[in-house]
């Protein structure tokens, strides 16, 4: 799929930890927190676009593994896949985030997600190893 109106997202997970992000922007969703990820670009494999952003917003190089899900509706008519994905390379630093933080499982919920994201979280949450703590 390289519809325009496709976005990305990456739950990263190590040790049964689960990566979330801080929004800088634009400022209605300032300060909440996401699966860091973006737009795919046009003509551009939607895998490969997840790739490609967690360079760019985290510095480093991940491994995708299966879809969360299926389609994850969000404003203005967008679609988000998420997939699980591990860090291959590098440690994630917040480039284009204001913070980034590791949730353990009993964690999930300590951080104030966009609301979109929130459905992720609770499907990724029934497939988190050690989920009770």
């Amino acid at each position: 799929m390289t519809d325009a109106r496709l976005v990305v997202g990456a739950a990263i997970v190590e040790s049964g930890r689960l990566l979330a992000a801080q929004r800088s922007g634009p400022p209605a969703m300032r300060g909440g927190w996401e699966f860091p990820g973006g737009k795919v670009e046009p003509g551009e494999d939607e895998r490969a676009a997840l790739v490609r952003e967690c360079a760019e917003e985290l510095g480093v190089q991940v491994v995708l593994g299966g879809r969360v899900g299926g389609d994850w509706p969000l404003q203005d008519g967008y679609v988000m896949h998420v997939w699980f994905a591990t860090v291959a390379a590098g440690a994630p630093r917040p480039l284009e985030h204001l913070a980034l933080r590791w949730l353990e499982p009993h964690e999930l919920y300590d951080v104030p997600w966009l609301p979109a994201d929130l459905p992720v979280v609770a499907a990724i949450e029934k497939l988190l190893p050690n989920r009770s703590g």
